[in-house]
């Protein structure tokens, strides 16, 4: 970005840094060992719908981009405020990271990648009820993690957030910047 960008206020949009979502299957075993939190077999990839060189006009345009075919595992939706998900349920973590790493990937070859905003990965107490159920958020453009734990449609459990935090900050880069913890409320990840 030179000179003139920043007098002008233009921003040079920064690629998604995809990598770092290969390190949440190590961390759940310190999530369940910790915690004792494990996989709820979901997570979603959350990203703006949007018009351009690049638009993903239908639901079947983004099946056949990211190649799940008729997968009955993935399920695509649109939430309350507009923004689209792709849902993906299966009982391994490696394979759900994988497939979200996949989507991402293709996402961004077929010049989506500035849409994405983030991946969330469900977690459920082992032992019903145990702490509360948490959701990892990744964020694309920062490569970093942070917690989420609702416990009502506008709730969260700070405190289990801040738990996990401290539990994972050796596993998975987290987000230090405690206003990016952005609350998703209505999730459709469990």
């Amino acid at each position: 970005m030179g000179l003139r960008d920043t007098l002008f206020g233009r921003t040079k949009q920064v690629p998604p840094n995809l990598d770092s979502l290969f390190a949440l299957p190590q961390a759940a075993i310190t999530l369940e060992t910790e915690l004792d939190l494990v996989t709820s077999g979901q997570a979603g990839l959350l990203f703006k719908d949007g018009s351009g060189g690049a638009t993903l006009a239908t639901d079947q345009d983004i099946r056949e981009l990211l190649d799940f075919g008729a997968d009955q595992d993935v399920t695509l939706a649109t939430d309350d405020l507009g923004f689209k998900w792709v849902l993906i349920k299966d009982p391994d973590l490696e394979s759900l990271v994988t497939k979200i790493h996949a989507a991402n990937s293709s996402m961004v070859e077929h010049g989506l990648g500035p849409r994405l905003l983030c991946a969330v990965f469900g977690f459920v107490p082992k032992a019903p009820p145990g702490e509360g159920s948490v959701r990892i958020v990744y964020l694309f453009k920062t490569g970093t993690f942070y917690p989420f734990a609702p416990t009502g449609p506008t709730q969260r459990d700070n405190e289990l957030e801040l738990r996990v935090r401290s539990f994972l900050g050796a596993d998975l880069p987290m987000e230090g910047d405690l206003t990016k913890w952005m609350a998703l409320w209505n999730l459709p990840v469990g």
